[in-house]
């Protein structure tokens, strides 16, 4: 991973990090990691390789991006401040599994690059993976639909919230179950 990599994935990690204090779901907020994670994408991946088992590899670190950012925004209280806008404070949680998926990617990463190349060609033969572009862009993939599941789902939540004339009010963080968890408290 070069200095570029590192610069990206601390921004995506102060933007989550930042959320611990509560924030205002606005455009940017919700825009800025999208542009980020496509930046990314566009300075690492040649090409999407679809041969042996890249498509699986794709999708089943698509799917791991998918749940870290679903789990993510789920565990992220939304409220509604005085001027109806939505507000967003991550718990721990959810920054945990954000800063979880972004770190295992750059791990990975590391790894790579110091030591594990051999391990990672083995098991790449042994499993149809056609090689090292293969692996960057499932990572690449994985990191997408995390961005993608977050914030879907948090504009989603935002949506459903009550308006702050409402009587449900103060119950926003609560899930039906009493719990607080359904809707993302951390």
């Amino acid at each position: 991973m070069n200095a570029t990599g590192y610069i990206i994935n601390s921004i995506l990690v102060l933007l989550v990090l930042r959320q611990i204090r509560e924030t205002r779901l606005d455009l940017v907020s919700l825009v800025l990691p999208v542009v980020l994670v496509g930046a990314a994408a566009a300075y690492y991946l040649r090409s999407v390789p679809t041969a042996g088992h890249d498509v699986l590899l794709d999708v089943t670190l698509g799917s791991v991006g998918l749940v870290l950012g679903a789990l993510c925004a789920l565990a992220t209280r939304l409220r509604r401040g005085p001027d109806g806008a939505a507000l967003a404070k991550a718990g721990v949680i959810a920054a945990v599994l954000w800063v979880a998926g972004i770190g295992a990617r750059m791990a990975f990463s590391l790894w790579s690059d110091h030591g594990g190349a051999p391990h990672i060609a083995s098991f790449s033969i042994a499993h149809q993976i056609t090689g090292a572009s293969a692996w960057v862009a499932a990572l690449v993939i994985m990191a997408l639909a995390e961005v993608l599941a977050r914030l879907s789902i948090l504009r989603l939540r935002a949506r459903l919230l009550p308006s702050t004339g409402s009587a449900g009010t103060g119950s926003a963080g609560t899930g039906p179950s009493g719990t607080g968890l359904a809707y993302g408290q951390g």
